[in-house]
């Protein structure tokens, strides 16, 4: 399994609803709205990394509001 956070950009007062969304979307284990440069994050796994770009990130691109995504894989060391 690939774990990943997902760095999320929205219009202004977009946040809440945009997260609500990314929510629902398959593979999300959880949403967080933040401040700072990004308005929310995601925590998300996949069985790969085409999965995660397929199922997870496309998914919370279109949601209305969305400017920008950072993908940011998480590493193991074992």
């Amino acid at each position: 399994m690939i774990d990943a956070y997902i760095l999320i950009q929205v219009h202004v007062g977009a946040s809440r609803q945009a997260a609500e969304k990314m929510g629902s979307v398959e593979g999300v284990r959880a949403v967080d709205v933040v401040t700072g440069p990004y308005d929310v994050i995601v925590h998300a796994e996949a069985a790969s990394i085409s999965e995660l770009a397929n199922l997870v990130l496309r998914p919370i691109q279109d949601v209305e509001g969305v400017t920008r995504t950072l993908t940011c894989p998480v590493l193991r060391h074992g």
